[in-house]
């Protein structure tokens, strides 16, 4: 029941709004960046404590990405930070009494920490007192024993009550119950406790009034006040004349913490004047605060104070008891006994890492804080004095920043490429007897930062590369070393731009930006560049970038890709040039020098020279290293004037390049007798092995036309002679048919319709030759005035008869088809179907013709000639051609496919004479006989051969004029 009226109590206190009031927030801005705040106890969870981020002037955003946190070494977490809303909130509920006992001013302190950088407050929450606890007495009741005889004015000591509360909230004042024997005397002691003392105003009467019942009530002074009451029971005794007086009124004792139990603390001494059992006195604690009770006890008899329970300087440093001595007449006497804890050193110092970095950056400059940690020694005075200190080995030291805080500091700067990282002890020693120390290990590493740049192993490099090597290949690799990590020792590797003989040294070489590895972009030509000389910067991957550069040297080497060039003798190809050398010459005369150079260097570019041929061996010789030519012996009449050297200039190389001159040397003593030796100039003899070339394989074409022609002939004879076959086997009358492309021309063989030859000769000239024409066009106009048509109508009429399985009957010729006297072919007919045009040209100009020599056939020719005829009728043309040549003054003679009709000859020599009409199978003749023959013998045709009909008998050749001006000449004879 009164449990339950105090939480009640208790309750309504805490919802009071002038409570309220007592959150206030005391923050004094101190050297030590200190803020202190006020709450009272007994607060609920969640409370406001107070808004830290607008009290420290810090952003929410710096208290998230801080990570902003509490930091404590005690066991219990009374507050919260919310770092969300910057504010301080109570954890977990606060009892004043049993956070600090019966200390004044109740507080408590801990740490807001905050990372990146590192940021320390220290927070101080004072703990306000509550009335939530009444004043309490240790018994429930209080038996006192007085003799009747006890004078008016006699103190009897009241035993105390004990409030946990502090201020005006603890214990303010007695109250006893209305009486008419004892009034109440209240007194203090010099620490501010207060007990009550009974002081006798009307003696008593044993016989009226045996015993008493008193009640005695403290009270506090708090809102609303508390109170607590103890029942006095007084017993009237007889008389006691003396009561008990302590020698010392202040008793002083020490004890050492930690000291066991029966440990003799100090001895309290009363005396009592009476005798017999009214003078016993009897020994007792009184108002004894907290746990000391549990502490210490008091022989009732001897008044011996020894330890009964567990000393921790600690907790309590100091202890102060109020001794009771009383006598059996219920008469006593107080005093005080005050025991001073002697503080050992048994704690040993606590470490607390409230902030550590284990990465940081190897550019951070000294002095920067790596770790910031917290030191608590219980201990006191000289036993918790405390030093913190590092190996002297490692680059760091200890600074204190706060009390009881410490800093790690760096004391040097970092490198990760000598030292990547370091495991940190921290000792911390106090300074009892003897010391107790703790450790406190930290790994630290140390992140890379890009402050080294690549490094080569040489400033310049050399290279080698042959000339003419092939495009792309792989020259020199380069590597550069960086000490850094990671991304920051990635190297790559670049050209630096420069110019070399007006391109870009990038148009000569690449580098790999990887693997540094060098390559030739093109072939190089040591003739044009014989070094190459560029930069390469290598560039490491970090943030900036680092780089360093390298000159590289490519040497190219030169290879025997030129031969000799000789200078002189000078070859010209339209004059000799010729060394003379006198008959008289003696040995070892010096005719002339080969001069020659050769563009390669070194071995490459060192001549020798040889002679290769002479005309005469035994007469010069060419000296090996100089190129001298010299003769090797006297020269004699025999030796010929014309002397043809040849001689070869080989270099060192491999393989070795050579070229070769030739060397014209006369030996005459006279110019002119070296002109009439040289007169046939180099120049025709180069002319005529041109004309030696082209003549053979205009021999070769002509002989593969020859036998192409010859094969399709043959094919087309076996074909219309397996068609004549199959329509001779039918019993069909069978009509001969020549096809127009190759009839009868004038008795030379099968040849096509027209051709125009056009000779020109020169005697006194080496190019004569001869150039056969082409068949005329089909645009080529017959020039008969009587005819009505042109060469291209009867060629398509041709085509159409050539073509095979033709619906076309070939017709006989018209009654009107006649040639008269002055159209038929012969001396006096100015028009010739097929003719050659022989043009002379005489050597001043002029043309010299001779008078067309015609004659024609008197008979038909059903068959084309045979192999003997058409070799017989060619032997003429060429008799004919010799001597009109022979009769004939210097001239040229050419051969061309020309049409002219100025100065021509026209000279058909036909030995069969006769005319064969494209389109028909008449035969025209001017003679009489052979036009009455060919009518009987085209009604013959009609009708079919007979089987066993001999093969007509071809016809002799005509007497061309050439055999006729042979006859006459033998006649002559």
């Amino acid at each position: 029941m009164e449990t339950g009226q105090r939480r009640r109590v208790k309750l309504l206190l805490c919802l009071t709004p002038m409570w309220k009031l007592f959150v206030v927030l005391l923050m004094t801005a101190t050297i030590d960046a200190q803020f202190r705040y006020s709450i009272p106890e007994e607060m609920k969870k969640g409370s406001l404590i107070g808004n830290v981020a607008q009290d420290l002037g810090l952003d929410l955003r710096r208290l998230r990405s801080g990570r902003a946190r509490i930091v404590s070494g005690e066991s219990h977490q009374y507050t919260e930070l919310k770092a969300d809303k910057g504010i301080l909130v109570v954890n977990e509920r606060i009892d004043r009494e049993e956070l600090c006992g019966e200390v004044t001013p109740c507080s408590f302190s801990f740490e807001i920490i905050l990372e990146n950088p590192i940021e320390l407050h220290r927070v101080t929450v004072e703990i306000l007192d509550v009335n939530d606890h009444e004043p309490a007495f240790k018994n429930k009741m209080i038996d006192l024993e007085i003799s009747e005889s006890a004078t008016i004015g006699s103190h009897f000591d009241l035993e105390s009550a004990y409030d946990p509360d502090s201020g005006s909230n603890g214990l303010q004042n007695y109250i006893l119950s209305p009486n008419d024997h004892f009034v109440l005397k209240q007194t203090s002691n010099a620490d501010g406790i207060k007990f009550a003392v009974m002081i006798l105003q009307k003696p008593l009467d044993r016989e009226l009034n045996p015993r008493v019942s008193l009640k005695l009530i403290a009270v506090d002074g708090g809102t609303p006040q508390r109170s607590g009451t103890v029942n006095i029971e007084i017993s009237v005794l007889d008389v006691n004349d003396n009561a008990p007086v302590f020698n010392q009124s202040l008793y002083k004792a020490t004890v050492v913490e930690n000291s066991p139990i029966g440990t003799y603390i100090t001895t309290v001494n009363a005396s009592d004047a009476d005798s017999g059992s009214h003078g016993a006195v009897a020994y007792s604690f009184s108002n004894v605060k907290g746990k000391s009770t549990e502490t210490f006890e008091i022989d009732s008899l001897t008044g011996r104070i020894t330890v009964i329970g567990n000393i921790d300087y600690e907790k309590d440093k100091k202890y102060e008891i109020r001794v009771i001595a009383k006598d059996k007449g219920g008469l006593s006497d107080a005093s005080k006994i005050i025991i001073e804890v002697i503080d050992i050193n048994d704690n040993p110092p606590i470490t607390n890492i409230m902030s550590f970095s284990s990465l940081i950056s190897e550019d951070v400059p000294p002095g920067t804080t790596v770790a910031v940690f917290n030191v608590k020694d219980a201990d006191s005075e000289r036993n918790g004095q405390i030093t913190c200190s590092v190996d002297s080995s490692l680059p760091f030291k200890v600074q204190s920043s706060l009390t009881d805080y410490y800093n790690l500091l760096s004391d040097v700067p970092f490198d990760r490429e000598t030292i990547p990282e370091y495991n940190i002890s921290i000792t911390v020693i106090d300074s009892g007897s003897p010391p107790l120390s703790t450790k406190a290990y930290l790994q630290l590493k140390i992140s890379d930062v890009n402050d080294n740049a690549p490094v080569f192993k040489s400033q310049e490099y050399s290279a080698f590369i042959v000339e003419n090597n092939k495009p792309g290949v792989s020259i020199f690799s380069i590597s550069a070393h960086d000490s850094d990590w990671k991304q920051n020792a990635r190297i790559s590797y670049f050209l630096e731009d420069k110019d070399v003989s007006g391109s870009a040294i990038s148009t000569y070489v690449s580098v790999n930006a990887n693997s540094g590895v060098i390559h030739a972009v093109h072939s190089f030509d040591y003739e044009q560049i014989k070094q190459l000389s560029f930069i390469v910067k290598a560039q490491d991957g970090g943030t900036p970038p680092l780089s360093s550069n390298v000159t590289i040297k490519i040497l190219i080497q030169d290879q025997n890709d030129n031969p000799p060039q000789v200078l002189y003798p000078v070859q010209t190809g339209g004059s000799v040039v010729a060394e003379m050398v006198p008959r008289s010459a003696d040995v070892g005369y010096l005719v002339t020098k080969v001069v020659a150079v050769d563009v390669d260097s070194g071995q490459n570019a060192w001549l020798s020279y040889k002679l290769q041929k002479a005309t005469d061996r035994a007469l010069f010789e060419v000296g090996l290293q100089n190129g001298e030519i010299r003769t090797i012996r006297q020269v004699t009449d025999k030796d010929a004037v014309k002397q043809r050297l040849t001689v070869i200039v080989e270099d060192n190389g491999q393989p070795s390049r050579s070229a070769t001159v030739i060397v014209n040397v006369a030996v005459a003593d006279s110019f002119p007798e070296v002109l009439s030796e040289f007169t046939d100039s180099p120049h025709d003899k180069e002319y005529n092995d041109t004309l030696t070339f082209y003549l053979v394989l205009a021999l070769a074409v002509v002989s593969f036309l020859f036998i192409t022609c010859l094969v399709v002939i043959i094919s087309v004879k076996i074909y219309r002679w397996r068609q004549s076959r199959i329509l001779f086997h039918s019993k069909l009358p069978v009509i001969p048919y020549y096809p127009p492309r190759y009839s009868d021309t004038l008795g030379t063989g099968t040849l096509q319709h027209v051709y125009n030859y056009e000779v020109c000769r020169k005697t006194d000239s080496r190019k004569s030759g001869c150039k056969f024409g082409t068949a005329a066009s089909q645009n080529m106009l017959i020039m008969d005035p009587s005819s009505t048509g042109t060469m291209k109508r009867i060629q398509s009429e041709k085509n159409i008869l050539d073509q095979p399985d033709s619906p076309v009957e070939q017709k006989p010729p018209n009654n009107d088809w006649r040639f008269t006297q002055g159209q038929r072919p012969g001396p006096s007919g100015p028009h010739m179907p097929y003719g050659t045009q022989i043009r002379w040209t005489t050597k001043n100009g002029t043309r010299a013709t001779g008078g067309p020599e015609v004659a024609m056939g008197t008979g038909p020719w059903p068959q084309p000639p045979t192999e003997a005829e058409q070799l017989q009728a060619l032997m003429a043309a060429a008799n004919e051609v010799s001597e009109a040549t022979a009769t004939l003054g210097p001239g040229t003679m050419g051969l061309s496919t020309r049409y002219s009709p100025q100065f021509t000859l026209q000279h058909v020599p036909d030995y069969r004479q006769n005319v064969y009409i494209p389109g028909s199978t008449a035969t025209l003749t001017s003679n009489p006989q052979q036009q009455q023959a060919m009518a009987q013998q085209a009604t013959q045709q009609a009708l079919p051969p007979p089987q066993a009909s001999a093969q007509a008998e071809p016809p002799k050749a005509a007497q061309t004029p050439a055999s006729k001006k042979k006859s006459t000449k033998k006649e002559k004879k």
